[in-house]
Order: structure tokens, then C-alpha cells, then sequence
């Protein structure tokens, strides 16, 4: 399926790009997610009259990105769960409890956002959590988890 990217994917091309998926990806997520539209004449026509329009849009939500990158910088936060004396979780601290937790805090973050490439949290302690704000935006911030008294 050739498809014309309307912004950045990662791991696949940059605005304007045209690209080969497989039809499931394109018309399941690209498509429906205003990602990228089918790559026919018409399509390709309207895409080179609206490129500026796309690229300062794409350029707007890199700005936004980068603001919000600055302030999770040095941003932490503490999330209280139920655990054993041993310090085992009864349960676990995942994706939408610390995108809760920011968000509580006053710093937007949502639950699509949170990268745990290793699996939610299943111990109490200090951990680095991977925030992904932009196709080209990531950062790290702590989670620190404590047992609920």
C-alpha cells in the first residue's frame, strides 16, 4: 500500500515522503490517525498545494514538544502502593498510574506517552521512566515508589 506521510513517523519517513506499509498498518493506524492519506494523483496534487500549510503545522508541534521536554527535565514524582515488608508491589505502578501521577502534579502527560520497555513496575525504589513527546522528542524522568503505609 503506498501511502504520503502529512508528518514525522518514526521509524518510517518524514512529511511528504511517500512510502510502501503493509495494508494493515496504513489503513488501520496511518489512515484514521491523519497520519498519511493513499498516494493517488488527486491526493499527491492536494498534498504539494497544502505543504505549507503541513510543514508549519509539523513545525508547531515540535515547538510544543520541546517546551514540554523542558519541563520534565529534572521532573520526579512519588507513587505510594501497597507492598510487602520485602518491598515487593502487591500489583504493579504502570503507564496510566504515572501519567496519573504527572498529571496530578500539574504537568500534562498521557498514558501513550510512558515508555516502559521493561514492563511495569513491580518493586518499590527509584526509577528512570522513558517519556516519548514527539516523534523526535524523548526524555527520562524518576518515579519513585513507595509502599503505602
Amino acid at each position: 500500500m503506498e501511502l504520503i506521510l502529512l508528518q514525522k513517523v518514526k521509524n518510517l519517513g518524514n512529511l511528504g515522503d511517500k512510502v510502501n506499509v503493509k495494508p494493515g498498518y496504513g489503513r488501520n493506524y496511518l489512515v484514521p490517525q491523519g497520519k498519511a492519506t493513499a498516494a493517488t494523483a488527486a491526493n499527491i496534487a492536494e498534498f504539494e498545494q497544502r505543504r505549507a500549510e503541513y510543514e508549519a503545522k509539523a513545525n508547531q508541534q515540535l515547538a510544543g514538544a520541546e517546551a514540554r521536554k523542558a519541563q520534565f527535565e529534572n521532573a520526579s514524582v512519588t507513587i505510594k502502593a501497597n507492598a510487602s515488608p520485602e518491598g515487593k508491589l502487591f500489583g504493579s505502578v504502570g503507564p496510566r498510574d504515572i501519567a496519573d501521577a504527572f498529571t496530578a502534579n500539574g504537568l500534562a502527560l498521557d498514558k501513550s506517552e510512558v515508555v516502559m520497555g521493561e514492563g511495569p513496575i513491580r518493586h518499590i525504589g527509584e526509577f528512570e521512566v522513558h517519556v516519548h513527546l514527539h516523534a523526535d522528542i524523548n526524555t527520562t524522568v524518576k518515579v519513585n515508589v513507595l509502599a503505602d503505609e
